[in-house]
């Protein structure tokens, strides 16, 4: 008779591509129901949130000035455009949540004790990102507006305005979860802190090469900005990777 094999805790069952596909229609359902409910509350929000975005161009151009709308739908379309981009950023922790409890599943068990870190790194890391970009916004518009000869003048279009922002927070946003990337390619043992380390020059490259791909605008500022504190935050990948290795 054949010996019983002891299963490990760590060896559990596969999942077959019909429960990824299931599991993976669950995670969307709920990201979608949360992102709308979230929504319906930035849409109540968004009166604030405006007020807060118009800050960098109102720093600029100096008080007393004002950003116009060309046609009688596009005040409402500017709130609710708002209404959904703050409603994303509020369910982002319930978004993340549910990444992650798709993508847990392909883990070791000692691995998905990061789950509530990984949730928060995510978070935290999105919202420096946010922050970092209203402190670009600025230097990048001084620059753009003042650009050119005195005869040809800025016309604050609200809608041109609100694209430019909710584009670079996304950017900023986005590209500051580098390191929560880098560290989960770590934990997978697709790249090492030491591979890392080695080839960090290229790294830098292509974190220069991609920011100025990916912000828009033609200024030189803004592209370096973000390149900064990406290579910042990709030297502390490495670390995190090493420490969390050993």
């Amino acid at each position: 008779m054949a010996k019983p094999t002891i299963v490990t805790p760590d060896e559990e069952r596969r999942m077959t591509i019909i429960e990824h596909l299931e599991e993976l229609r669950r995670v969307l359902i709920i990201s979608l129901i949360a992102w709308a409910v979230a929504t319906v509350i930035g849409f109540l929000l968004s009166g604030v949130v405006l007020g807060i975005v118009l800050g960098p161009i109102k720093h600029v151009l100096g008080p007393g000035k004002v950003l116009y709308f060309t046609g009688p739908i596009d005040k409402f379309f500017l709130y609710f455009k708002v209404g959904i981009f703050t409603g994303f950023i509020l369910a982002s922790p319930v978004i993340l949540w549910q990444v992650w409890t798709f993508v847990a599943p392909g883990l070791h068990r000692n691995e998905r004790r990061f789950a509530i870190g990984f949730v928060a790194s995510a978070v935290a890391l999105f919202a420096m990102g946010i922050g970092f970009a209203f402190f670009a916004m600025p230097i990048a518009l001084r620059f753009l507006i003042g650009i050119g000869t005195p005869d040809i003048q800025y016309l604050p279009i609200a809608a041109s305005y609100i694209n430019f922002v909710l584009i670079l927070i996304a950017i900023f946003g986005v590209t500051f979860e580098l390191p929560l990337a880098m560290t989960m390619l770590g934990l997978a043992g697709i790249v090492s802190a030491r591979f890392l380390s080695r080839n960090r020059f290229k790294f830098w490259l292509g974190i220069f090469t991609g920011a100025n791909m990916v912000t828009p605008g033609v200024d030189p500022f803004t592209p370096t900005l973000l390149t900064l504190p990406l290579i910042i935050l990709f030297e502390a990948s490495i670390l995190v990777i090493r420490a969390l290795r050993r």
